[in-house]
This record gives structure tokens, C-alpha cells and sequence, in this order.
């Protein structure tokens, strides 16, 4: 490959400085594998990034390569890469651990200090022609899978993630907060691994009805006089009991303060959502029901998992994906992710110049 080959990358300099430059085509080390980016999904960090230059306790100093829920075709591979070979199409886990700390050692390889992660300052995202990553985070992808479901196998794992961590399992009654792409994700994932009842929540319309279409039993529509009480006693009665198992899409502190005090005794509210470093909790309820809280970081062990659903029909992320721009359109994607203009949901963003609308 000539070493002036066009690599067109988007950088985020600063608040709302995204630009288009082009970058030396990176060479894969022996355990990694260079790969033409193909597909890559806007995720709400990459829009927090942009819009105010942080996210949580990430912030942007340096320039920056945006991207990082992404899919490739391997164009070149180290030579002690054995599981994949140039043509191959894979989803691109984008966070890899140092392998040697306790908490890689004990499969929780999320919470390494030393984890590198696309598009998480300071490391480079992949919203680029082309990019290299560690092979053993690459999951090839079947036959039946498109590149933009590859690209969504990274949001759908932290809807895995959580639904792994509350323990879901057959009949269980859930509550969602949230009907953006992450509780949708969580939503599929629920009910794919035996929810019998899903009541999700949303201030849009529009998102309730695609939660409708995903599989959702109920929604509801979270208006501004309803009060926290109001809208747990609406829970309540469409599902018929309390939740067992609830789930914080949004990390809003209204929603978190709903989801813990709506959940039954003994049951359990995952936060997925980040929000403020500090939030009030109705503790003293949760205290009193034996409710167990607990938080996601990312996932860990899920791509597998995730793609496995996906090929065997238990899950269709396809009706998530609602516009799609080139790599030269990246600031008019952004500015759709933005302001929400036309109902968005997933925004894809095609790497490949060959990409040509279907």
C-alpha cells in the first residue's frame, strides 16, 4: 500500500472543532491487523466530545480521533495473527486491556487502569479509511451479518453487559429508563434472554414507538407536570407488580431516583447511564427492599455473546440504524446526532469510499 494513500480521519480538536485531515496509514504490529474502517456508529460520548469537549471525567486535550462503535474488513494482518486473514469482515471491540492486572487476570478486563479505548482521550478513535487493532478484539463477523450490525455490536453489548449483570432470566418484569440507543439495546437484550414483561420510558414519542416495535409490552410517555410518584405508580400498574429488574438508560437523576424506588424487594436497578459525579438517592427505600444497585462500565466478554443473538435471529438491531452519511458528511452526522433533527437513532458513518447507498 503506498504510504500516501488516502486516510481521511475526523479529529476533534476542541468543542465543536471536528475536522477531516488526512493521516499516515498506520502498520499493525505482530499482534494486530490493519483494517479498512467500513462502518462506524455515532454513540452519545462521541456527541458529548463534541458538543462540550468531555465526557464524565474524560476530557479532550489534544486532538483527537473521533469513533469507536465500529466495523473493518482486515486488509493486512501480523504475522502471529492465526484467526483472521485479509477479506475478513469483523466487529471491532474497541477497548483493549493491558492483559496482566487482577482484574484482566479475572475476566474483568473493562476495569483495567491501563485499557486503551478508542475515542477516549487520549486514545485515537477509528472513524478513519484506515485503522489498526489488536486481533484478539476483532470478532469476525458470520455470513448473515452485515457491516452495520457489526458496527452495532458495540452498543448491543452494553445492553448484554447490563442484562448480564441484573441477572436477567426467564419471567423476569423489567423497567427501562430510557428509550435512546442504549436502553433499546437493553431492551433487545432483555427480552431476548427470557423478560416476560419490559415497561420502557421516554420523554419522545417517537422513540416509544420504535421501543414498541424493538418489543416493549408497555411505554410510557414522561410529561412534565408527572412527579417521580405519579410515574412509579403508572410502572406499577401497567406491569401488574413492581419490576424485579430495573435498568437507568439515561444517567438523568430523575430517571436514577425512579428506577431504584420502583424496583421490588429483593429485585435489582442497573445503572447504565453516566451522568453527574453526585447524585440523591432514595437509599433508605432501596435499604428497606433489600434492592440490589449496581453500575456497568462498558462490557467485558459480551462481543461473542452479542453477535451470537444477532446471527441466530434472537436479535434484529437493524430497525435501530435511521441515517447513514459518508466520511466526507461526518460534521453534517454529527450535527444530525446533535440536534436530533429528523428523529435519529443510530447514525451510521460509511469509511469506505465504495460505500454506495443500498
Amino acid at each position: 500500500m503506498a504510504p500516501n494513500a488516502d486516510n481521511l480521519s475526523a479529529v476533534l480538536y476542541g468543542i465543536k472543532d471536528l475536522r477531516l485531515e488526512q493521516r499516515p496509514i498506520p502498520v499493525p504490529s505482530d499482534n494486530q491487523v490493519l483494517l479498512q474502517m467500513e462502518v462506524v456508529g455515532i454513540c452519545g460520548s462521541d456527541v458529548h466530545y463534541y458538543i462540550g469537549g468531555r465526557c464524565g471525567p474524560f476530557i479532550v486535550e489534544k486532538p483527537m480521533v473521533i469513533g469507536h462503535e465500529a466495523s473493518g474488513t482486515v486488509v493486512k494482518t501480523g504475522k502471529n495473527v492465526k484467526h483472521l486473514k485479509p477479506g475478513d469482515r469483523v466487529a471491532i471491540e474497541p477497548g483493549v486491556p493491558c492483559r496482566s492486572c487482577q482484574y484482566c487476570k479475572t475476566g474483568s478486563y473493562n476495569l483495567c487502569p491501563d485499557v486503551f479505548f478508542c475515542a477516549t482521550p487520549p486514545d485515537d478513535g477509528n472513524l478513519s479509511r484506515y485503522y489498526v487493532h489488536d486481533a484478539d478484539f476483532c470478532f469476525k463477523l458470520p455470513e448473515n451479518m452485515s457491516l452495520e450490525e457489526g458496527a452495532l455490536m458495540e452498543p448491543l453489548s452494553v445492553g448484554v453487559h447490563a442484562c448480564k449483570r441484573a441477572g436477567i432470566e426467564f419471567g423476569d418484569v423489567c423497567l427501562i429508563t430510557g428509550a435512546g440507543p442504549i436502553g433499546l439495546v437493553t431492551l433487545l437484550a432483555a427480552k431476548a434472554m427470557g423478560a416476560v414483561k419490559v415497561v420502557i420510558t421516554d420523554v419522545l414519542s417517537k422513540k416509544l414507538e420504535v421501543a414498541k416495535e424493538l418489543g416493549a409490552d408497555y411505554t410510557i410517555k414522561i410529561e412534565r407536570n408527572m412527579s417521580e410518584e405519579d410515574i412509579i405508580k403508572k410502572v406499577v400498574e401497567l406491569l401488574g407488580q413492581e419490576p424485579n429488574k430495573s435498568f437507568d438508560c439515561t444517567g438523568i437523576e430523575s430517571c436514577i431516583r425512579i428506577c431504584v424506588a420502583a424496583t421490588a424487594a429483593k429485585g435489582c436497578a442497573v445503572l447504565v447511564g453516566m451522568g453527574k459525579v453526585e447524585i440523591n438517592l432514595p437509599l433508605s427505600k432501596a435499604l428497606a427492599k433489600e434492592v440490589d444497585i449496581r453500575g456497568i462500565f462498558r462490557y467485558a466478554n459480551d462481543y461473542p455473546t452479542s453477535i451470537q443473538m444477532v446471527q441466530s435471529g434472537k436479535i434484529n438491531v437493524k430497525p435501530l440504524v435511521t441515517h447513514h452519511y459518508t466520511l466526507e458528511e461526518t460534521l453534517k452526522a454529527f450535527n444530525t446526532a446533535h440536534t436530533q433533527e429528523g428523529n435519529p437513532i443510530k447514525v451510521l458513518i460509511h469509511a469506505n469510499p465504495n460505500w454506495k447507498p443500498s
